[in-house]
């Protein structure tokens, strides 16, 4: 390896190591401060926090961003390792970082897709992540590598090299075990990123003026609509403007899934949670003339079809899950997989009145984009950060409790 291109590893190393540890950095603070705000959030579709936040951003509770720092960290103890021991131990270290940088950049490639195509959001701090991993991937390919086949007799040949070498031996050592404790940390931390827990949620709900919460305040300064919907008997009515095509619309029911399930638990019948259809498709939408969801009707009807044999919410995951291919065709195919109807066409007409009827209600309060939440009258845009979520629905608890306990 030249000294050129080690320097430009060691670099490249040093800028994504940087960048990963500040996205570890903004992930846990997310998950232990439901009123942080990333600096990098720029705005719905320039945002960290959507990224971290989504199915994409962790593996086993341990942060995506986190196993990018332990990779920049590997890579850059093996390049400096380079050029300190023999030409074969050179092509060695060569090897393993064209294997390395191999996953790395597999790894972007499809982290990357996921962020600007499936969710529609850009993470700056993620960007710089791809940029680097990519570079280091073009100047490993520069380095003169051992040949691959050959690489299982000479990994044991270097770690017997490691054995003997005392201060190598205690470096590799050492950054395990660091890996494995950082790990650890995060995956033994009681409160996951996607939610928070009862306990958290209920000292939100419960805190007086006295706490000065800055998340109380806001909420109790917006104003409220009302909606020809009713409660059924619920404490919490959350409703939901929803488009299947919609990427942030897919996003936020995996990322509240778990919230509403905890508060059917401790709850039950507390909070009812409903989907209205608002398709961003001129098709059955007059409200969105420039929609390109072109397949967004058809999934509603879709939908409540399927509701027909109690397969709804699979076949709102279906559609969630196939976003990118959705079309009548797709969808209709869909539904017969999922809920084995075949009469799709033929109820279509009659169904999509029905969802009109959604879009109706939709254009009350001015819907300009999906997902729209009404919680208790409260209108969101866009949705909240699923620990303020989470506060959200406590609070109106709290609330209705107190109105109860009063009279």
């Amino acid at each position: 390896m030249s000294s050129v291109v080690r320097r430009v590893i060691v670099g490249l190393v040093v800028v994504g190591f940087v960048s990963s540890a500040s996205s570890s950095y903004v992930h846990y603070q997310l998950a232990q401060d439901p009123g942080y705000t990333s600096f990098c959030d720029v705005s719905e579709s320039v945002s960290c926090t959507q990224v971290y936040e989504s199915r994409f951003g962790s593996v086993g509770g341990v942060p995506v961003a986190l196993l990018g720092a332990f990779w920049f960290g590997l890579v850059g103890l093996l390049t400096i390792t380079a050029g300190r021991g023999d030409a074969g131990l050179d092509e060695n270290i060569g090897a393993y970082l064209l294997m390395l940088s191999t996953v790395g950049l597999a790894a972007v490639l499809f982290l990357g897709y996921e962020s600007f195509v499936v969710l529609g959001t850009l993470c700056v701090l993620c960007a710089v992540v791809y940029v680097a991993v990519i570079g280091v991937f073009v100047a490993a390919s520069a380095v003169t590598t051992a040949p691959l086949m050959s690489m299982p007799r000479r990994l044991g040949a270097d770690i017997g090299r490691l054995v003997k070498a005392p201060l190598a031996l205690g470096i590799a050592g050492g950054y395990v075990v660091l890996t494995v404790a950082v790990g650890l940390a995060f995956t033994s931390d009681p409160t996951d990123i996607t939610s928070v827990s009862a306990t958290n949620a209920s000292s939100v709900a419960t805190r007086g003026a006295s706490d000065d919460s800055e998340f109380e305040r806001f909420w109790s300064a917006q104003p409220r609509v009302e909606l020809p919907v009713g409660v059924d008997g619920a404490q919490v009515l959350v409703l939901k403007f929803n488009d299947y095509q919609c990427p942030s619309c897919a996003q936020s029911y995996f990322l509240y899934e778990p919230i509403f399930a905890r508060y059917e638990f401790s709850h039950p019948g507390a909070v009812r949670q409903l989907s209205l259809d608002y398709p961003l498709d001129p098709e059955c939408n007059d409200q969105t003339p420039r929609g390109g969801h072109m397949g967004a009707c058809e999934a509603a009807v879709a939908v409540r079809l399927a509701r027909r044999e109690g397969r709804d919410t699979a076949m709102a995951r279906w559609l969630y899950e196939n976003q990118l291919t959705m079309s009548r065709e797709t969808v209709r195919q869909g539904l017969a997989d999922v809920a084995s109807m075949t009469d799709f066409d033929q109820l279509y007409e009659t169904v999509l009145e029905e969802v009109k009827a959604d879009i109706a209600l939709g254009a009350l309060i001015d819907i300009e984009a999906t997902p729209t939440f009404v919680i208790n009258g409260v209108v969101i845009k866009g949705g909240l950060q699923p620990q303020l979520f989470d506060s959200a629905i406590a609070l109106e608890l709290a609330a209705d409790d107190n109105i109860a306990t009063s009279e």
